[in-house]
C-alpha cells in the first residue's frame, strides 16, 4: 500500500483518497517574474513524480498548479514591492508582459523536464472575484481586522495556528516596519493590500476594503477551493512554503471554511549549490538554459533529482550533474541494445513498486532499475518491457531509445564498412584512421564477436 509523508501529522501514512480511485493534488506554481530556477524545478518535479506514483498505484489524479502573477511580495511577511512591478521596473514592459512571458518560459522548461501538465493551471489575476469572496466569508466568520495598510487575518484567533511547521507565534519571525505598528500579532498576515495613496498600480481592483490586490497567500486557498474543493487530497510545495506560506493557507481555509484544506501536506527539501545556499546575491542560481548551455540535456537534470530522496537536501554541483548525464547516457545506449519488450520481470518490478510505495523512495527505486538493467541472467526483453514500465514514473523518456538501435546516417555506414574490410585485411593503420573518421561524425564502433556495433558519441 502507498505510503506518504505528511508535514502536519510529521509521520508515513497510508493514502487513501476522499473518493476511492482518484486523487485531488495541488501544486504550489511559479511566480512568473522571472525564470523558474533549478532550484524551484526540483518541487516541480517532485509534484510529477509524487502524480505520477499515484497514477502507477491506480489513482486518477486531478492536478492543479497555480500561476502567481500578482500579489507576491518581495518579503513573505507582506513586507516590500510585488515581484511583479520590480520586474517591471527591470524589463521596462507592463506586468502582464512580464507574465505572459515568464509563463510561457516556465511552460517550455517543464516540457524539456518531460514533467506532464496540469489539468489546470489557473491564474491569480484572473481569480480575483474568488479572493474577494473567501475574504468576506472569513470577515463574517470574525478571523479579519483592518489597518491603514490593508485587511489581515488575526492569527491569535486561531487555537492551531502553527500546527503545520510545529512553531509556536512567539517562534514565528516578526513583520516588517510598516505591520509591527499595526498590526496585533506579529504571525497577521494580510489579506488584501491597498494601493498606496495617490498613486496607481498598474495591478490593482476595487474591493469593498478599497482598491487594493491580494496578499499571496489567498491564491492557493481560493483556487484550490474552487477547482478541487475542500478538503482535498494532497497539498505540495518546497519546504520553505512550511512556516509561512502553507500555515497561512490552512488559517485562511479553517477561517473562511472551517476545515483544513488539504488531508496530506508534502513538501521537497531545498536544492543546495556546493554546498550552500543558493541566492541571486551569491550569483549562484542557475536556469535550465544554464544547464543546457554546459553542455547537458534537461532530462540529466531530472534524473539527478532521483538519485535523492525528495525530503532530504540535494547538493548541486556541475560535476554531480555531468555524472548525472552520464548515468542518464549509459542507461539509453544500454537499452538501445535490447530486444523487443515481452514480459517483464516481476520481481523487479514488485521491488521497484516497493520503493516508491515507501514515501516516494525514488534513490531506491532507481538502485533497483540499475541491478534489473546490468543483470545478465535476465532475457532483455524482459528488461525492455520492465523499464518502459518504471519510465512512467521516473519520466526519462526512455520510450525513444529501449529496443531502439541509434540511426546511423548512409556516409557513416560506408565508413564503417570501410574499416571492416581493412580489419578483414589486417590493415590496421587503416582500421585506425576510419575509425577515427566515424568519430568525428560523432559515433562510435565496437568490435564485438557478432561484428561491429555502433554508438552515439557522447562527450
Amino acid at each position: 500500500m502507498l505510503h506518504l509523508y505528511n508535514t502536519l501529522t510529521r509521520r508515513k501514512e497510508p493514502f487513501e483518497p476522499l473518493n476511492p480511485g482518484e486523487a485531488g493534488m495541488y501544486a504550489c506554481g511559479p511566480t512568473v517574474y522571472d525564470y523558474a530556477h533549478i532550484g524551484n524545478m526540483r518541487a516541480f518535479l517532485f509534484a510529477d513524480i509524487l502524480r505520477r506514483v499515484l497514477a502507477y498505484n491506480g489513482f486518477h489524479t486531478r492536478l492543479i498548479m497555480n500561476i502567481t502573477d500578482v500579489g507576491h511580495l518581495v518579503g513573505d511577511g507582506d513586507d516590500g514591492e510585488d515581484k511583479m512591478l520590480v520586474a517591471l521596473r527591470r524589463e521596462g514592459k507592463t506586468a502582464y508582459e512580464i507574465a505572459e512571458a515568464y509563463t510561457t518560459a516556465f511552460m517550455e522548461d517543464i516540457a524539456r523536464l518531460n514533467i506532464l501538465p496540469a489539468d489546470e493551471y489557473p491564474r491569480a489575476t484572473q481569480h480575483i472575484k474568488e479572493q474577494k469572496e473567501m475574504i468576506a466569508q472569513i470577515e463574517r466568520n470574525g478571523f479579519t481586522y483592518s489597518t491603514s495598510d490593508g485587511v489581515y487575518f488575526d492569527t491569535a484567533k486561531l487555537a492551531d495556528y502553527g500546527a503545520l511547521s510545529g512553531q509556536k507565534p512567539e517562534e514565528k519571525k516578526a513583520g516588517a516596519r510598516v505591520e509591527m505598528k499595526e498590526k496585533r500579532n506579529a504571525t497577521d498576515f494580510a489579506l488584501w493590500k491597498f494601493s498606496p495613496e495617490g498613486a496607481k498600480r498598474e495591478m490593482e481592483w476595487e474591493s469593498p476594503w478599497g482598491t487594493g490586490f491580494p496578499g499571496w497567500h489567498l491564491e492557493c486557498s481560493a483556487m484550490s477551493r474552487a477547482y478541487l474543493g475542500f478538503p482535498f487530497d494532497i497539498h505540495t510545495g518546497g519546504v520553505d512554503h512550511i512556516p509561512v506560506h502553507h500555515e497561512n493557507e490552512i488559517a485562511q481555509s479553517v477561517g473562511c471554511c472551517g476545515v483544513n484544506e488539504a488531508r496530506f501536506w508534502m513538501h521537497s527539501e531545498f536544492l543546495t549549490m556546493d554546498g550552500g545556499k543558493m541566492s541571486k546575491s551569491l550569483g549562484n542560481l542557475y536556469t535550465l538554459r544554464d544547464v543546457i548551455a554546459e553542455g547537458c540535456e534537461p532530462l540529466a537534470f531530472r534524473y539527478l533529482t532521483l538519485v535523492a530522496h525528495y525530503r532530504t537536501k540535494l547538493n548541486f554541483t556541475w560535476d554531480a550533474l555531468r555524472g548525472a548525464q552520464h548515468a542518464l547516457w549509459r542507461l539509453q545506449e544500454t537499452a538501445r541494445e535490447w530486444d523487443a519488450p515481452n514480459i517483464g520481470c516481476a520481481a523487479y518490478e514488485e521491488r521497484f513498486l516497493s520503493a516508491l510505495n515507501d514515501d516516494v523512495n525514488t534513490p531506491q527505486a532507481l538502485a533497483v532499475v540499475w541491478e534489473m538493467v546490468d543483470d545478465a541472467a535476465l532475457p532483455s526483453a524482459g528488461k525492455a518491457q520492465s523499464l518502459l514500465k518504471f519510465d512512467a514514473v521516473l519520466g526519462l523518456g526512455l520510450d525513444a531509445f529501449v529496443a531502439k538501435p541509434c540511426s546511423v546516417p548512409e556516409e557513416v555506414r560506408a565508413l564503417i564498412v570501410k574499416r571492416e574490410e581493412a580489419r578483414m585485411q589486417n590493415d590496421w593503420d587503416a582500421s585506425d584512421r576510419l575509425r577515427r573518421e566515424i568519430e568525428a561524425e560523432g559515433f562510435l564502433v565496437e568490435d564485438t564477436e557478432q561484428g561491429s556495433r555502433v554508438k552515439i558519441k557522447h562527450p
